[in-house]
């Protein structure tokens, strides 16, 4: 057995690659264990995740406001009814914000409320209005978390997915030694990051291209878009934490790459695709969210263009289409592909679905028209809508590390389903070997 100095190092290690960057609502009820919260907000900020606190009033008899505000850099959500907040609908924009919820500490009320669906304060407001992983702390006298009661409110909320992280054996503020006391911080965050673990890409390898390309005009101009990469990135992020191996390639971007990926930067379309091509071998999944340049200037000049005429004439010619250049040359492989639109969404990205003979099609407002994320290149949230041959949906407004996972989720359960018709196919008709899977 490890040394338990040892044991926690290994604990801090993995809770504090996978909660980064994520968006964590801290949830805090009227426990006496609510001043423990205090350190599981340190603790997930020193993870570098990005933490909000919605307090109960119960919660607000044990610990100041204040205290919490300080810890996590934000004012501390209180009251469902606030008029300030509610002008734009506070609970639902804290749960549309979330990448998870955690109620640390988790009372028996609370668990209770619920059970019940209550919505009659802030927190539960939230829980009932998100769609994103929820985490129940609890803590409560032992007697308490014996009850039958509290047991079936337990029952139902695990069996309707809510997970439970603790409570741990010991000595309690009543003087009582029992089950109820709350987790210790570093295994309450143990247990949160395994949210983001998902396993359902496990033993694949999936490769991302992402980011803009640039295609020289001269040696110091070049024609490009504004890109910035975060989708892709993101995808990648998601992918990785689904238990796949990943390739991201990635256009210029001002980015550094996540951890535990193979990231491998390229310039131009051309380069893009020579890359793609290099590596394919053994992949799974191929997503192409990078903005690839249509055209590219026939010629680049060696040295840097002069200002002469007032106008210049720019030859151009198509770049590679390396989404179409990929499915074409390997049809076994489960492609997907990226539509950013400024005019009939729908309409385009089924047309690029099926020309393109890819197996999913993720498409999204952008410029003017993306009303959602306020029309600006480079935004941190997005909205997609999902296109594939039997079916749609949509994924709303989100922080794009949220879509990111959930874009993952859904290319998971499609590729499965895909997997196994190919499979039965493969049992009447043998197809070539210039047919199959790279690697295959």
């Amino acid at each position: 057995m490890c040394p338990r100095g040892q044991q926690q190092s290994l604990l801090h290690s993995a809770y504090m690659e996978r909660l980064f960057n994520k968006r964590i609502l801290l949830g805090v009820t009227g426990s006496i264990a609510a001043y423990k919260a205090a350190e599981v907000v340190r603790r997930l900020r020193d993870a570098g995740a990005d933490v909000r606190v919605v307090m109960t009033r119960g919660a607000t008899e044990f610990v100041t406001p204040m205290t919490f505000q300080a810890l996590s850099g934000h004012p501390v959500n209180q009251e469902l009814l606030d008029t300030e907040a509610e002008a734009g609908m506070g609970h639902i924009e804290l749960a549309r914000w979330a990448d998870t919820i955690l109620v640390a500490p988790a009372s028996a009320d609370f668990l209770a409320r619920l059970a019940q669906g209550r919505a009659d304060d802030l927190l539960s407001a939230i829980c009932l209005a998100s769609d994103v992983p929820l985490a129940m702390a609890p803590a409560m006298n032992g007697q308490m978390w014996q009850n039958a009661a509290t047991q079936q409110n337990v029952r139902t909320l695990v069996a309707r997915g809510v997970l439970m992280l603790g409570p741990d054996a010991g000595e309690q503020a009543c003087g009582e030694t029992g089950v109820g006391r709350l987790q210790a911080p570093e295994i309450l965050l143990a247990g949160l990051a395994e949210l983001f673990q998902s396993g359902v890409l496990s033993g694949k390898t999936v490769m991302v291209t992402a980011g803009p390309t640039r295609e020289a005009i001269d040696a110091v101009r070049y024609l490009s878009n504004h890109s910035s990469g975060k989708m892709g990135f993101s995808v990648a992020q998601a992918a990785v934490e689904a238990g796949a191996r990943v390739i991201l390639v990635s256009g210029p971007v001002a980015m550094t790459p996540p951890d535990h990926l193979q990231c491998l930067s390229v310039v131009s379309a051309q380069e893009m695709i020579d890359t793609v091509l290099t590596h394919i071998h053994g992949v799974d999944i191929f997503i192409a969210t990078a903005a690839v340049a249509d055209y590219r200037p026939v010629k680049a000049a060696t040295g840097k263009t002069k200002k002469k005429a007032e106008r210049i004439q720019l030859e151009l010619e198509p770049t590679p289409d390396i989404l179409a250049e990929i499915k074409a040359r390997f049809p076994r492989l489960f492609c997907v592909g990226f539509a950013a639109e400024t005019e009939a969404l729908d309409e385009y990205a089924q047309d690029k679905l099926l020309r393109k003979g890819v197996e999913m099609i993720a498409a999204n407002w952008v410029g003017p028209a993306a009303t959602e994320t306020g029309g600006a290149f480079g935004s941190d949230s997005n909205a997609l809508r999902l296109f594939w041959k039997d079916g749609s949906a949509e994924l709303p407004v989100a922080s794009k590390q949220k879509l990111a996972r959930q874009l993952i989720l859904q290319i998971a359960q499609l590729e499965e389903m895909w997997s196994q018709r190919s499979l039965d196919d493969d049992k009447v008709v043998t197809l070539p070997d210039s047919g199959r899977r790279p690697g295959r």
